[in-house]
Formats: C-alpha cells, sequence, structure tokens
C-alpha cells in the first residue's frame, strides 16, 4: 500500500467507511499480529489482541493526528500497548509453586543428614533475633519462600523484605562468630 492509498484510507477511515477499515486490516494486520505474538506468545490470545486493537481503532480513528507520527506508528502503538496490558494479566495471575523437599533438585534426606533444626540450637539463636527478622527467616530459609513470595504473602513492599533479610542474615553472622569465639 502506496504512502497516498494509505492517507486516503485513514481518511476514509475517519468518515466512517468499513472498506478503508478493511483494506487497513488487510495491509497491516500481519505486522501487527506478529507483535502481539511476539509479546504474549499465545496465538490465540494474540488473535483476540489484534481484533480488540482492530476495534480501537476504528472507533478511534479521529483521535489521530497526522502531525504527531505515522498511522502505522499509531496503530503499533495501541496493539503494543494492548499486548502489555495482556500480558501484565497473564503473569500477575501465574502460580509459583513453592520448592519442597520432594521436588528438590538435592534434599538432605538424600544424604542421611535428617538433622532437626532444634537438635542443632538454630532455632534458639533465631528466636534471640527481633520478630520482624524471625519471620523473614521463617519464610524464605524454613518455608522455602522467595523474596517476592514472601513480600505478596505478608503484604509488605518488597524492598522491605530484602532489607530484613539481609539485616537478619547480618545479625545471624554475628551471633555464629560469637558462637564459635565461644567454643
Amino acid at each position: 500500500m502506496s504512502e497516498t492509498e494509505i492517507i486516503q484510507n485513514v481518511t476514509q477511515l475517519k468518515n466512517g467507511s468499513h472498506e478503508a477499515l478493511e483494506n487497513i486490516y488487510d495491509n497491516f494486520s500481519p505486522a501487527l499480529y506478529g507483535l502481539c505474538l511476539k509479546i504474549v506468545k499465545d496465538e490465540a490470545l494474540a488473535q483476540d489482541i489484534l481484533q480488540e486493537a482492530f476495534v480501537k481503532i476504528w472507533s478511534k480513528a479521529n483521535k489521530y493526528d497526522e502531525n504527531k507520527g505515522s498511522f502505522y506508528t499509531w496503530m503499533l502503538n495501541i496493539t503494543r500497548n494492548l499486548a502489555i496490558d495482556n500480558y501484565r494479566k497473564i503473569t500477575r495471575h501465574e502460580i509459583h509453586s513453592i520448592q519442597t523437599s520432594e521436588n528438590s533438585v538435592y534434599s538432605l534426606k538424600d544424604d542421611k543428614m535428617d538433622i532437626p533444626i532444634h537438635q542443632i540450637g538454630l532455632k534458639d539463636l533465631i528466636n534471640g533475633l527481633p520478630d520482624e527478622q524471625v519471620e523473614m527467616i521463617e519464610y524464605l530459609y524454613f518455608k522455602g519462600y522467595t523474596q517476592q513470595e514472601t513480600s505478596d504473602e505478608l503484604n509488605i513492599p518488597l524492598g522491605t523484605v530484602k532489607t530484613r533479610s539481609r539485616t537478619a542474615i547480618a545479625s545471624l553472622r554475628e551471633i555464629f562468630k560469637l558462637f564459635v569465639l565461644w567454643i
């Protein structure tokens, strides 16, 4: 499609021409579909997003301003934004499984080293920490949560989880140094 034909189709599209929309769809949908597919990596969802994009292009055609950029770039931005929004919805709703000893690559049970934590006194040392640090150790090391999962579970910012866990580890390191020196 030449630049002149694009301009004619855009003008007709702004006037509500279904034929202009069909021409634009026929010429640009493969590229826009490819963009969708690259972002969401699901063919059915990419087709849905493409359809939604063309509905939006149809309904907002009068908002296109040729002084701000090409029509293709305008359509590309609409399509890309819809694809990114859908991708975020997908990734937000994914369920992340927490690794357990049954699905772990390495398990202490495999090496016959199943020593309960309370027997080596680790729980007692940890319980000497402030409550917020004990909570981080519990979630991150005993329950096997990631920092992001801990943040989500406790409804606190990820940065707070990182700071508290780093502080807890530093505190434990100091306790262990004193413990080793004492022995």
